[in-house]
């Protein structure tokens, strides 16, 4: 072969090897002494000899082969000697197992019943399972022995070979036994019990030859082991096919082996290729390196044809193909490093092409063998035609709908979806055209229609969506056309998807098994070394459980193999499914912890790798288990009615096999076993049934499904027991009974479903209820018969009988006279009492014991009660007095209560010995018969003359108890009766707490440390949070990333736990806490995209982080799940965040192998397909949130979207501040200030719709949420315009812009958050009033962007404008830091007093500005405050909750903060109020520059002049009276609430204000009018608002003034005296005005009217002419009342905020 030419070529015969070896045989002691010694000259024996000289004869080449001697081997490294170890022992198990092998086990005779015959098929089915799994783990172990053992021996993992020797060996010590029991059970005149058991043996000495070839010492050859492995695979496959489990087809096997040949081929090609390389080298260092790549080349490549020998037979356990797939790997690598070295060996380019082409070669062969390997399906079986289509079209539509909002996106995958469906449809029309049935062939061809028709209904849709990309409407019909799609496809492909997913659920549950059994065995392994005696017997125990649940599991795969169409058999596997979780769960937790204490690393290696197998398979097994049960649908009912019958069928053969008395008990059964299983039992069929009337009752058809499937699986234990009960008893009549007894039960129990199933038919119908009761009564009254039938049971009944009919005898009127002396009488009470006292001890002890020691106890203490009763009632008899009489009646009566109640009880017990409640109440039973006879005989002995002695019975029950302490009261585990203690020692302790606290009062004492425990114990608690973190990311730096998958599988678990508690908060809280965690897992999977190319070292990291985030999504995900509405939205959302959990497990895992291996292609390629899985899972879970509450998934993406935002005009700002804010074009900040007013306008509107949408549906919520940020985004977009227009050079106006519209969505975010917190709520719940609150935040900071846009283009009111803004933001930061609500994160208290400086610099700023009076230095206090407060807040804030500052600090804290700002507030308020005292000076000292030629420019300036001065006092006196206002209480000095109108917030200096507001645009309209440059309106109109905002004040004082204050009389005079000047100002303008119109007038009659206008001469031109000037006329009548009524409108909207008493006094 090729293989051999290579071998030939790089060992050429003329080779030679030099050996160097060391010898540690001989020992010897160093000598001292002097090399310099005389010299001794001496003749010799032959005399004097003649020197001739010659050459030295060629070199010989000589060959030894053989072994080489131990004495000349290196000494062992301390890894090779515990290897040596583990061989060892591994080698005595073999051994061990060899001689087991000898002989089959020895069975008891079997029945020929039906049930005998199910238990020993399931018995052969169970050990065919287990001897499976066990061989596959023995493959996969020799596979990995190979693996490892193939690097240098200095580069050897010896404990991960340990490892695999360990699981070889412990597997093969475990398969013995099973196959010892299979090769019983089978039938042997053909011999297949012995040809089983040869192939166990010949297998078991595979395994030895393979321990021995591996030992460190043993020197044997390499191909040594590659043939013991070798053997072991043909072993393996020999001993499957005895026991009928090679289940893997000889035609897959062959392809297998072809294509590793073919790999082995192209690699010898490879390897002549690089002889050709090695030979033209001319450094000797890289020739040699060249001849060694090509010897691993070699090498690797024959280790991976043995190691497919290896698992060939086993080549559906996911673990030998993983093997496979390592060998395959380390070819990959071995190929690659002999291109390097043929790369670095030399340039000839020809060479270097043959080579790079034989690796292809190579690298394809491997890629095909690899492909192989992976498309191989649990059976062997290929891929379904329908899966790849149906597949697509469920990923598709999910990504459609999670695309909502974007129409491309839709399209694309409208796209892909039409053609997934086309291949669905022509599919189905070819097996329709193939299929011999007509009727499956319509129905094939039907199905193929109605997915057709839907197909077409789904592209007419995506086409209206990609005409009108905009159209919501056209989006959400799209929507509802892949929806329709899906459904169809699910109709249509329904059978092939069930089939798709009970095939899942069948390999999930065979491996689940598997690694279970896996589980078990290294648990058992690792027994020996494991020093924690409680961990390994907790582990001992879970591992019990887990197999008692195993035959289950095995059972359910073949019955739903056997039978694939039946539903019973899938049901039957569907929950084998579920009940293995919990216990797999509680036993991969059990291994996990004992892993630690194992002392043995092989063994604690193998224990730690099962467990992650298993913890792997169990969250396989539970995701199939739930798709399967959601496929298959409802089928509980008719599945329990199905295996009902089939028990009462059982129990029929079982009746005649008895008859024959042929009946024989199964291999375990005895008496005693038998009936404590059917009294436990019986017991659980009747709360089953309970259940099934209360559900049935209320029509619930889920719950009555489970109740009946429940009621099924109890029947089927006690049907199991009844036969066992009857095998086991020598009463044949007994026997026959109870048979009988248990038939009927299945009887009435089937009777009781069909009723249950009738009655959900029609709920609430009151003959189907009575119907109902009667059976159920019925089966109730079989059940207590069935018990009854126990052996032990008619005897306690007997008792019972007895003691009723002796107690008839107290019934009498008349008691019969004495007729035994008193002492007589007394003795005779006193010696039955102390006797039916010690019976009731005896009943106690027996019940506990053997049936037939119960019934002797119940026998003796029946008959001593009948003794004590006539003693009791001669006793009665010497009463003098008839109460007293009366008394020892009474007494004798409680006496035979408690001793019917102490039978009972011991009946019950002796049914169901578990039952904790059964033992307490016989104690509580034999302690009230001692206890009542006690009172008899104090009573009886107090009556007798001169007797005041009391007589006391001892308590037996408790004696007993008290004897045998080992014996168990209750069924409490250890820890169980130690919570108890602690818990009941609790409520003792609080108990004495509370009468120390009545006896005397005071402080506690120790209160003061209260504080630091609470301390301590959360430090203590981030301690260990912090330390599992380091664990976790020091494991995963180096690839360990067992715990992490650990962690997810676990979180994947808890979403299957019960009812979780009750939820905090409402599905839109979890919801988007899910949004949050979902997303960052996305972001990360990307990341981990990237990192594996780029950095594969910082995988661990994000691996770990990925871990967190998952872990935080179950949790939500649950509560979630909980709340959503309805039902199928929360199974939806634990259903796909399952899914995303079993991604992230794979992800983790290829991030953990790409750390080992670095340089690995195909495992980077694994770990970037496993990341876009995750993508695509985040987006279904992403899309079953949405689907859950649409509106509020829009309120958070907009949320989302509304946080960029700010996040980028925070980096606009930046910019801005920069001055590198510049427009893009010449343009003003006229061309964007409609468009932002406009867009403002709309934003308020959307503000409507989001605020009633919380009050509306879902629908238009989302549409409210979508468009506002659609909106917010326009808006933010056009103010940033509107800034870079007005220029770099004026940075700080651009800032105050951008802050405005900054401030808006802010307020946006905080009213989409209240809205979604609102969504569905009632009117007067909180949240609803925080939506108000939100609402009118939003309305204000609105107002304010309005204010400002219209404010940049005016330079006397920027910077007022500016500040109030600035004001505004800070109320509105304040309410936030004074809320109850945490930050999101702490500071440090250093970081808080460094954000102090700022504060500082912005007050100094801020008293700058106010001395000034510069609108620059306002603007820019403006902006300097605003960020100084935010930051202060938000920093004091974070600092005050950081966990090292306590809570007194806190407070305080937090108090100064608030007073801060409130000072701070202040500060700027009186900024503000020197900036109006600016406005008329800065208006007075415009220059002049006017026309000389106008004759009443000075009117109108001295005019102006005088309005001006009086303004100025104006505000002044308002000053004054606002401060005198403030100090009488009469108004607040700051506004209530952050929302209050700022044009009234501060009373009489607003008013003003808008005074010196109107004034300032009266003097700009002077002044330009002057210039030419505004007309003689706007300066009329400029008075006149001046005269508007005057008499407004001037009503303002005379509603809050005393008419005696002397600020108020000076307020009102200079407030006359303005309006005195705008009179005569108002006089000038006109006079002058009317000389401007004469002239103008007298200037315009001198012209020539024919100048003006042209008439024309012909007739239809003039009639034309003279229509267009009427038109020209009506048109500016229009405007005018247009004009009017906008006035009209602006004076009502101002009217409205007024306060009351301005309306009342204008009207």
């Amino acid at each position: 072969t090729r293989s051999q030419q290579c071998s030939r070529s790089l060992y050429p015969r003329k080779s030679m090897s030099t050996i160097l070896q060391q010898q540690f045989n001989r020992m010897g002691r160093v000598e001292h002494g002097s090399v310099a010694l005389p010299g001794v000259i001496r003749s010799g024996s032959v005399g004097t000899e003649s020197l001739s000289m010659g050459t030295m004869p060629s070199p010989q080449q000589q060959i030894t082969m053989g072994q080489m001697h131990r004495g000349h081997m290196p000494p062992l490294s301390s890894a090779q000697q515990a290897l040596m170890g583990t061989i060892n022992t591994s080698m005595q198990a073999v051994q061990k197992a060899q001689i087991d092998l000898g002989e089959v086990d020895n069975l008891p005779p079997l029945g020929q019943d039906m049930a005998s015959k199910v238990w020993i098929q399931n018995k052969m089915d169970e050990s065919k399972h287990e001897i499976h799994s066990q061989v596959d783990a023995i493959t996969a172990g020799t596979a990995s022995v190979v693996n490892l053992t193939a690097a240098d021996p200095t580069d050897t993992d010896y404990t991960a070979v340990g490892c695999a020797i360990t699981t070889i060996s412990s597997n093969l010590t475990e398969m013995s036994k099973g196959v010892k029991l299979l090769a019983a059970l089978m039938e042997d005149d053909v011999g297949g019990g012995n040809d089983l058991m040869k192939a166990a043996r010949t297998l078991a000495g595979a395994v030895s030859d393979l321990l021995k070839a591996v030992e460190p010492a043993s020197g044997e050859p390499r191909q040594t082991v590659l043939t013991a492995a070798g053997s072991i695979g043909q072993a393996s496959g020999d001993l499957l096919r005895q026991i009928g489990e090679n289940e893997t087809d000889e035609r897959f096997q062959d392809v297998l082996m072809n294509l590793a040949k073919a790999v082995a081929n192209a690699a010898a090609m490879l390897v002549l290729k690089a002889k050709n390389v090695a030979q033209v080298a001319e450094d000797t260092v890289l020739q040699n390196r060249v001849i060694a790549a090509a010897t691993q080349c070699a090498l690797s490549t024959s280790q991976l044809v043995a190691c497919a020998k290896v698992v060939s037979p086993t080549i559906s356990s996911p673990v030998c193909q993983e093997q496979l797939i390592e060998a395959g790997k380390l070819v990959d690598r071995s190929v690659e490093s002999c291109v390097q070295a043929c790369l670095s060996a030399t340039e000839d380019g020809e060479l270097l092409k043959q080579v790079s082409a034989a690796a292809s070669v190579v690298s394809q062969a491997l890629g095909d063998l690899l492909q192989h390997v992976r498309q191989y399906t649990s059976r062997g079986e290929p891929i379904g035609r329908y899966d790849q289509a149906t597949d697509t079209i469920m990923t598709v539509t999910e990504s459609i709908f999670s695309s909502m909002g974007d129409a491309g996106e839709m399209v694309r995958q409208a796209r892909v979806l039409a053609q997934a469906t086309s291949d669905l449809v022509n599919a189905m029309r070819s097996d329709a055209e193939a299929e011999v049935d007509v009727d499956n062939s319509k129905k094939l061809l039907a199905a193929a229609k109605l997915l057709a028709d839907a197909t077409a209904r789904m592209v007419e849709a995506a086409k209206g969506a990609a005409a009108y990309p905009e159209n919501e409407d056209q989006q959400q019909r799209l929507r509802e056309a892949a929806e329709g799609l899906r459904v169809a496809t699910n109709a249509a492909a329904q059978n092939a998807i069930k089939k798709k997913l009970i095939n899942r659920l069948e390999n999930a549950a065979k491996q689940a098994a598997a690694a279970a059994t896996q589980t078990i065995a290294a648990a058992q392994n690792a027994a020996a070394s494991n020093k924690n005696t409680a961990a390994h017997q907790q582990l001992v125990q879970s591992c019990k459980a887990v197999a008692d649940h195993i035959p289950q599991l095995v059972q359910g795969v073949r019955g739903s193999q056997a039978k694939p169409e039946d539903l019973s058999a899938q049901l039957a596997l569907i929950i084998a499914s579920q009940n293995f979780l919990q216990p797999g769960s509680k036993m991969v937790t059990s291994a996990k912890s004992s892993v630690p204490t194992v002392t043995d690393q092989a063994a604690a290696m193998q224990l730690g790798q099962c467990a992650k197998n298993l913890a792997t398979c169990l969250a396989e097994l539970r995701t199939s288990a739930q798709k399967a049960h959601e496929a298959c649908g409802p089928m509980e009912i008719d599945s329990a009615l199905t295996a009902i019958q089939t028990l009462r069928s059982e129990l029929q053969d079982a009746k005649m096999t008895a008859v024959n008395a042929q009946l024989k008990p199964l291999p375990g059964e005895s008496l005693e076993k038998c009936a404590q299983d059917l009294g436990s039992t019986s017991k659980s069929v009747g709360s089953s049934m309970a259940q099934l009337l209360t559900c049935a009752a209320q029509g619930n058809e889920h719950y009555t499904g489970i109740a009946a499937r429940e009621t099924a699986q109890a029947l089927k234990t006690l049907a199991q027991a009844a036969r066992g009960v009857a095998a086991s008893t020598t009463d044949p009549k007994g026997a026959a009974a109870m048979l009988d007894s248990a038939r009927d039960v299945m009887e009435g129990s089937a009777l009781l479903i069909h009723e249950a199933k009738q009655a959900l038919i029609s709920p609430g119908d009151a003959e189907s209820q009575q119907r109902l009761a009667q059976v159920a009564k019925a089966v109730s009254h079989s059940l207590n018969n069935c018990v009854n039938c126990l052996p032990g049971q008619k005897d306690v009944d007997m008792a019972l009988k007895s003691i009723g009919e002796a107690s008839k005898k107290l019934l009498i009127e008349t008691i019969p006279p004495a007729s035994k002396s008193f002492q007589e009488a007394q003795s005779e009470l006193n010696q039955t009492a102390a006797e039916l006292n010690q019976s009731a001890g005896e009943v106690v002890h027996a019940s506990r014991g053997s049936s037939s020691q119960l019934a002797v106890a119940s026998g003796k203490f029946s008959q001593d009660f009948d003794e004590f009763l006539d003693a009791g009632i001669e006793m009665a008899g010497h009463t003098q007095k008839k109460d007293d009489q009366v008394q020892v009646i009474g007494n004798l009566k409680n006496i035979s209560m408690a001793s019917s109640k102490l039978l009972l009880a011991a009946k019950s017990l002796s049914v169901d010995p578990a039952a904790a409640n059964a033992k307490n109440l016989l104690a509580a039973a034999a302690r009230a018969v001692t206890d009542s006879i006690n009172q008899l005989i104090t009573l009886c002995t107090q009556q007798a003359p001169g007797q005041k002695e009391s007589f006391a019975i001892n308590n037996g029950a408790v004696r007993g108890m008290l004897d045998n302490p080992n014996e168990p009261v209750s069924d409490l585990s250890y820890f169980d009766c130690i919570e108890s203690v602690m818990e009941n020692s609790k409520v003792l302790g609080e108990s004495m707490a509370g009468i120390s606290q009545n006896c005397k009062t005071g402080d506690v004492s120790a209160s003061h440390t209260h504080d630091a425990i609470a301390e301590a114990a959360q430090l203590m608690k981030e301690a260990v949070d912090d330390i599992m973190v380091t664990l976790n990311e020091a494991a995963s730096e180096v690839g360990m990333v067992g715990g992490m998958v650990e962690s997810i599988a676990d979180a994947m678990a808890k979403l299957d736990e019960g009812t979780p508690p009750e939820p905090e908060g409402s599905f839109v809280d979890y919801q988007t806490s899910m949004v949050k965690y979902s997303k960052a897992i996305a972001v990360t999977a990307q990341e981990m995209m990237t990192k594996s190319v780029t950095c594969p070292d910082e995988l661990g990291a994000l691996a770990s982080q990925v871990t967190v985030d998952y872990s935080q999504l179950a949790v939500q995900g649950r509560l979630a799940a909980h709340t959503a509405e309805p039902e199928e939205i929360g199974f939806q959302i634990k259903t796909r965040v399952q899914d995303l959990g079993h991604g992230c497990i794979f992800l983790v895992q290829k991030a953990g192998a790409l750390q080992i291996t670095p340089s690995d292609g195909f495992t980077k390629r694994e770990l970037i397909d496993c990341a876009r899985a995750v993508t695509e899972k985040v987006s279904l879970v992403l899309s079953a949130l949405q689907a859950g509450n649409k509106g509020t998934q829009a309120c958070i993406t907009a949320a989302t979207a509304v946080s960029g935002i700010i996040a980028d005009l925070d980096t606009t700002i930046m910019f801005a501040s920069a001055g590198t804010l510049n427009a893009e074009n010449e343009e003003s900040f006229a061309d964007h200030r409609e468009n932002i007013l406009k867009t403002a306008k709309a934003l308020v509107e959307d503000t409507k719709m989001l605020v009633s949408g919380a009050a509306s549906g879902q629908e238009k919520l989302a549409q409210a949420a979508q468009s506002s940020a659609k909106t917010i985004t326009q808006l933010t977009d056009v103010v940033k315009l509107g800034a870079a227009s007005i220029g770099s050079d004026d940075p700080e106006t651009q800032v105050v812009l951008i802050n405005a519209v900054k401030d808006v969505a802010k307020a946006l975010g905080e009213l989409i958050s209240a809205t979604k917190c609102a969504a569905g709520k009632a009117a007067d719940d909180p949240s609803m009033y925080q939506l108000k609150s939100a609402a009118k935040v939003m309305v204000t900071n609105v107002t304010s962007l309005l204010k400002t846009v219209k404010a940049v283009e005016d330079e006397a009111t920027r910077g007022t404008r500016a500040l109030e803004a600035t004001i505004e933001c800070i109320k509105q930061e304040m309410s936030v830091f004074q809320s109850r609500d945490a930050p999101n994160k702490t500071t440090t208290p250093e970081e808080f007093i460094r954000m102090t400086k700022g504060i500082t610099m912005a007050t100094a700023k801020a008293v700058a500005a106010g001395n000034s009076g510069r609108q620059e230095d306002i603007i820019h206090t403006a902006n300097v405050s605003r960020k100084a407060m935010s930051d202060m807040l938000t920093t004091c804030k974070q600092a005050a909750y950081h966990p090292e500052v306590s809570e007194e600090v806190k407070n305080r804290a937090l108090m100064f903060g608030a007073e801060c700002t409130t000072a701070y507030i202040d500060l700027l308020e009186h900024v503000l109020l020197f900036e109006v005292y600016t406005v008329v000076p800065v208006c007075l000292a415009k220059p002049k520059q006017a026309d000389e030629t106008l004759n009443f420019e000075e009117q109108i300036l001295e005019a102006a002049k005088s309005i001006a001065a009086a303004t100025s006092a104006l505000v002044k006196s308002a000053s004054a009276a606002q401060r005198e206002l403030v100090a009488q209480g009469k108004v607040g000095s700051v506004p209530a609430n952050a929302v209050d109108d700022g044009q009234w917030s501060q009373g009489l200096i607003s008013a003003a204000r808008m005074v010196a507001a109107a004034t300032s645009n009266l003097c700009e309209a002077a002044n330009a009018s002057v210039q030419g440059h505004a007309s003689e309106e706007k300066l009329i109109s400029s008075a006149k608002q001046v005269a508007a905002s005057t008499a407004q004040l001037l009503v303002a004082c005379k509603v809050k003034a005393d008419q005696d204050s002397e600020a108020m009389r000076r307020l009102q005079v200079n407030t006359l005296l303005l309006l005195l000047y705008r009179c005569i100002a108002g006089n000038a303008v006109k006079k002058a005005s009317d000389n401007l119109v004469r002239a103008a007038q007298k200037a315009a009659f001198e012209k020539s009217d024919d100048d003006n206008v042209v008439v024309k001469t012909k007739f239809v031109g003039g009639i034309a002419q003279i229509i267009a000037a009427q038109e020209e006329m009506l048109r500016k009548e229009r405007e005018l009342e247009e004009a009017r009524k906008k006035l009209a409108q602006i004076r009502q909207q101002q009217y409205k905020f007024l306060p009351s008493e301005l309306r009342e006094d204008s009207n």
